[in-house]
């Protein structure tokens, strides 16, 4: 599957902009998808997307960064893909501001939910800050009432406490965003994702560290 062109043809069917957007690219096979992590938001300058052709993007370097203290060995975007995570984020277009416009949330959120039901065997979804928890719980509440889990610091907490939150019977962790140029020097936020990618890794037999 090509998820770019597959994604640029759901933002045209939605009246998005596709040209606006910072879309996941990569050959995938989506049953092997096990592991979705969503982040916060497109960056500001498109060539530090987690798939910008650039040498070196830095979400990609952070992402991988962070795979790599935990031992899954991962070069490229596609080695992440094929080890089946994948990574997306819950805005495909920056922020404006400080923080996310709700409008925009609500604008992209269809494209984000025809997103997640692209992976018939997910297991796992890693909400990557407060953004995606919101956008999921947008989503869930759509269709249950109920969010996933709490948004915020409550939520990171509750899941730190070993409280397991559930869409259907896909696991839900409520994380740090994992981008950001203060990331890796920030131990605390740095810390507490590595420790969720041990979590995820351990659940997931074929995303153990190799």
């Amino acid at each position: 599957m090509d998820i770019k062109c597959l994604l640029w043809e759901k933002a045209l069917q939605e009246g998005l902009d596709a040209n606006a957007l910072q879309l996941p690219e990569g050959a995938i096979d989506p049953g092997k998808i096990h592991v979705m992590m969503i982040n916060e938001a497109a960056p500001k300058n498109p060539d530090d997307w987690f798939y910008s052709a650039a040498d070196d993007p830095e979400n990609r370097r952070t992402a991988l960064g962070l795979f790599n203290m935990v031992g899954i060995s991962a070069q490229s975007m596609q080695e992440v893909l094929n080890k089946g995570i994948y990574i997306t984020a819950a805005l495909k277009t920056p922020k404006t501001g400080y923080t996310a416009d709700p409008a925009v949330m609500r604008e992209q959120l269809s494209l984000l939910e025809a997103e997640i039901g692209l992976f018939p065997k997910l297991k796992l979804i890693m909400l990557m800050g407060d953004v995606a928890a919101k956008m999921i719980n947008m989503i869930v509440k759509a269709q249950t009432k109920k969010s996933a889990c709490p948004s915020g610091a409550a939520g990171r907490r509750r899941h730190w406490n070993n409280e397991a939150f559930y869409w259907g019977g896909v696991r839900i962790f409520p994380s740090y965003i994992m981008t950001g140029k203060n990331l890796m020097i920030e131990p605390f936020k740095r810390d507490i994702i590595v420790q969720d990618l041990r979590r995820m890794s351990e659940m997931l037999p074929d995303c153990a560290p190799r």
